[in-house]
């Protein structure tokens, strides 16, 4: 494994991240919704450098399972249970690739009546990106790669890691 962007360099990122936002929603209320697994990590740290009045949710996604590739079914696992109607949302996750799983769950956002739906993940990768979509607020920007590392990872495994590191090529990535 290579280290692609050390844990200085995520914090800094992310405080620039949590200005950005906290620029954008000046005088709104937020709903920020983390994806869960991977997204846990990010939005824990998001959050305390965002500077206006929040309230906090998770959903649960399946997209990749134990692959390094997404599969073509997204399903949304556990839902939120708060109603959004009219509130502004911020999805808060950790890597968008395809765009699949984050342009279906936009959509049942909006469907609920969200006054707006955006989208900050901390990795915005696009060599497999095939939904138009593209990330509002975002960490960094890779082409390709499998990566894994603060909250992103490979079959549930190097979640923890503080930096995010490249994984050798595996048979998709």
């Amino acid at each position: 494994m290579k280290v692609l962007f050390n844990a200085s360099q995520i914090d800094q990122r992310v405080r620039e991240l949590g200005r950005e936002i906290s620029s954008s929603y000046q005088g709104d209320e937020l709903f920020i919704i983390g994806i869960l697994k991977g997204g846990f990590m990010f939005m824990s740290d998001l959050v305390r450098h965002i500077d206006v009045p929040t309230t906090i949710g998770f959903v649960r996604l399946s997209s990749y399972g134990d692959s390094d590739t997404p599969q073509a079914e997204v399903k949304i696992l556990d839902d939120l249970d708060e109603a959004i109607r009219d509130k502004h949302v911020l999805i808060v996750d950790d890597i968008m690739d395809t765009g699949q799983s984050i342009i279906l769950f936009k959509k049942h956002l909006q469907g609920k009546s969200a006054a707006s739906v955006r989208v900050c993940t901390m990795i915005d990768k696009t060599e497999r990106r095939s939904a138009p979509i593209t990330p509002d607020y975002y960490g960094f920007h890779i082409d390709r790669g499998f990566i894994v590392g603060y909250g992103l990872d490979y079959a549930e495994k190097h979640r923890t890691l503080p930096d995010i590191y490249m994984l050798e090529q595996t048979n998709g990535g």
